[in-house]
């Protein structure tokens, strides 16, 4: 198996694994009444995450983003890779990962320490994520 393979392999099993999270968001989701809009716009948003998460080493799981891969995604590789970045675009993403985030940690997913590790990192870095969609 060359590297490729094997990459391609990893990448594929953290997608398999990353979906029924993914799945189990949008019905959290869509339980708590939002329209189907902004559920979708949600999950599309973590989604996009989810392809940042697996473009580099170390390939990671949503269950093991932290603060910095937020950080990162929004200060850096969102604005790089996504034509549609905008300040509209950032604060959409900002609401989808605390929204994300504080669900990921109310069902255990991710410890209480990683939810106020992201929730501070989009706080103190809301305006530098903002201005770097802007260029």
């Amino acid at each position: 198996m060359s590297s490729a393979d094997s990459y391609d392999a990893r990448v594929q099993a953290i997608k398999a694994y990353n979906q029924p999270i993914l799945d189990d968001f949008r019905a959290w989701l869509e339980q708590s009444g939002l329209a189907e809009k902004t559920v979708r716009n949600h999950v599309d948003n973590i989604d996009f995450f989810t392809e940042y998460l697996v473009y580099n080493e170390p390939l990671e799981k949503l269950d093991e983003a932290d603060g910095s891969d937020v950080w990162m995604f929004l200060g850096d590789w969102f604005p790089r890779k996504a034509m549609w970045a905008s300040e509209s675009s950032v604060k959409s993403n900002i609401g989808s990962f605390k929204k994300f985030f504080q669900w990921m940690g109310e069902t255990g997913r991710v410890s209480p320490e990683t939810v106020d590790d992201v929730l501070s990192t989009l706080k103190e870095g809301r305006d530098e994520f903002i201005e770097a969609a802007e260029f």
